[in-house]
């Protein structure tokens, strides 16, 4: 019996692996993201492998994902809260051209809800200690 838990949506391993595979093929030529991820990714194969885990773990529930990335993404000045919303229409877009609607609706709300946590996360971890919270 396999206790492992069910997959958000229908969506296979080598549909994530070419999802990823394509946003960072785009990424790579955005104006304003491609500086931001260039000055940290030297290894573009691994990172995607890592990325596709990530989601591997959030979709299909897989345990293959090790790392955390609010403190990455908290802990890298050039990350600004404003880049979240690039990321997540260049995401969206790849998932449109990608994945059948059904999986681009369920995928593209599950980045929504990451992507809002990660903006926030990034916003309140760099806000100076004791001082009032920043709205945005």
């Amino acid at each position: 019996m396999d206790a492992r838990p069910l997959a958000l949506f229908q969506i296979s391993p080598d549909d994530i692996n070419r999802v990823v595979r394509l946003f960072y093929a785009e990424i790579r030529k955005h104006p304003i993201l491609a500086p931001v991820f260039a000055a940290h990714v030297e290894n573009w194969p691994e990172h995607e492998e890592k990325i596709a885990s990530f989601w591997r773990n959030a979709i299909l529930r897989e345990r293959v994902y090790s790392g955390n990335p609010m403190r990455v993404h908290a802990s890298t000045p050039e990350i600004k809260a404003e880049h979240f919303s690039d990321w997540l229409d260049l995401f969206h877009a790849v998932l449109a051209r990608t994945v059948t609607p059904q999986q681009a609706q369920a995928w593209g709300a599950l980045a929504d809800r990451i992507g809002e946590g990660f903006r926030t996360g990034v916003v309140s971890l760099r806000q100076p200690r004791g001082a009032p919270p920043r709205l945005v």
